[in-house]
């Protein structure tokens, strides 16, 4: 490594912690100002079978920016990826089938995190600990617990965290927050956010040999070892405890973050969620219908309705939210900003310079480049994240607090200065899990 490489990387290391995320225009000037040669900033991606890819495109739009490395347990997924790497970024890079042999890198600055989320937190305090930068996946966390120790990790190691809820840096939503702080609606006080889609059974798993191409050990990594099955890997995780968080943490993140900030809000004074599994009798283990009510001081409040089996109707897109406000609404996907005063009556219209998938497994678009732009601007120049993680795992927590409101049955009081549940130590027990021995993630 040349003198001015280590200079530079020295100096990102020692950079101060970003400042909460705000009102930020993405920089689409990437190139500007941009480093000698030798400061390139190097990346891997850790799992790439459909966000990888996503991550991948946008690194590469990148200037002064390579791919170096491929990661994943699976020698399928990696020899797909391989022929779409030489087919969309035009050069293959070098493979790696342990996350950890990363970690001991000398030549890659950033971590990008796109594996199943019971790995997430543990990847991204290691990638710290081996001082490299994260862009970490949506959700942060596997459990509530899992968020304490990302913001503390971040703030020991200085290093930037980005999280992977990339409608934050779309165009059309940041003017959007502008204008409602600029009281274009008047007082805000509803965020309302939904998700439609129309998922299948995911059947009943049967025990079958482990695919001699993938290590299940390895994927299995920080969680309690589970025999392997026929309906698990490589998507349906999502639906497992085990290993995911359901569709509020898959889906759900992104909308409940974008009203969050829209309301400029943090942690609820309750969580109440209704709802439960109805269409298939199968392996999922969450619900596959869910509505959920945050409630805030001075009247504000927040609602997530979650179809993940059977769409929403009236027809509606798949994905969305609408901000309510004294004097007017404003309506918001990842592609388009609307304005409505009291009547309903259309106002203003804006749309991306370029769409971005909305309900598909990759969400590929515009906004990741954006969203890697501002991180790798971050890096080099010590501006402000989008997302950086302290804020992005509010949003989060958010999450799994639904989750333990589902499971408890009943409406939960919280401690907005912790996150933590009040009088009911009986559901407080979901507020960390279990680690497979020797993987407990500390900082």
């Amino acid at each position: 490594m040349k003198k001015s490489r280590r200079n530079f990387i020295k100096k990102t290391l020692l950079g101060t912690t970003s400042a909460a995320a705000g009102i930020l225009s993405p920089n689409f000037m990437i190139g500007k100002d941009i480093l000698g040669a030798n400061d390139r900033i190097n990346c891997a991606i850790a799992g790439v079978r459909s966000r990888g890819k996503a991550l991948a495109a946008a690194i590469h739009l990148q200037k002064n920016t390579k791919v170096l490395y491929s990661c994943d347990v699976d020698e399928v997924i990696i020899e797909e990826h391989n022929m779409w790497s030489k087919k969309n970024i035009g050069y293959l890079p070098k493979v790696e089938k342990d996350f950890r042999k990363l970690l001991e890198k000398k030549d890659l600055d950033v971590i990008f995190i796109a594996t199943p989320e019971h790995w997430h937190t543990p990847m991204t305090i290691l990638a710290m600990q081996a001082g490299k930068h994260v862009y970490i996946e949506k959700p942060c966390s596997h459990n509530a617990h899992e968020n304490t120790l990302l913001v503390a990790a971040q703030k020991k190691y200085g290093l930037k965290v980005q999280m992977g809820n990339q409608q934050r840096s779309a165009v059309t939503s940041i003017n959007a927050i502008n204008d409602i702080r600029n009281g274009i609606i008047g007082e805000v006080y509803k965020g309302e956010a939904y998700y439609s889609n129309n998922r299948g059974s995911i059947g009943i798993g049967k025990k079958v040999a482990i695919p001699k191409t993938l290590d299940w050990e390895l994927w299995q990594g920080p969680a309690p070892r589970k025999a392997y099955k026929d309906n698990i890997h490589p998507y349906n995780w999502h639906w497992f405890r085990n290993w995911g968080t359901g569709e509020i943490h898959n889906n759900g993140t992104h909308e409940i973050d974008i009203c969050r900030w829209a309301l400029d809000i943090d942690l609820p004074d309750s969580v109440s969620s209704v709802g439960g599994k109805y269409t298939y009798q199968d392996d999922w283990e969450f619900a596959d219908n869910q509505q959920v009510t945050y409630k805030y001081p001075k009247e504000k409040f927040i609602t997530w309705t979650g179809h993940s089996r059977g769409l929403i109707k009236p027809e509606r897109p798949g994905r969305g939210v609408t901000i309510y406000g004294s004097k007017g609404s404003i309506q918001l996907d990842r592609n388009f900003y609307k304005l409505y005063d009291l009547g309903g009556n259309l106002v203003k219209s804006e749309l991306e310079g370029e769409m971005s998938q909305t309900t598909d497994t990759r969400g590929q678009g515009q906004l990741d480049v954006n969203h890697v732009g501002n991180l790798l601007n971050a890096i080099r120049k010590d501006e402000s994240l989008n997302a950086e993680i302290k804020d992005a795992s509010i949003s989060t927590m958010l999450c799994h607090l639904a989750n333990m409101s589902q499971d408890a049955r009943e409406e939960l009081q919280i401690d907005q200065q912790t996150g933590k549940v009040k009088n009911n130590k009986m559901i407080m027990k979901n507020w960390n899990r279990e680690y497979a021995e020797g993987w407990e993630p500390k900082v």
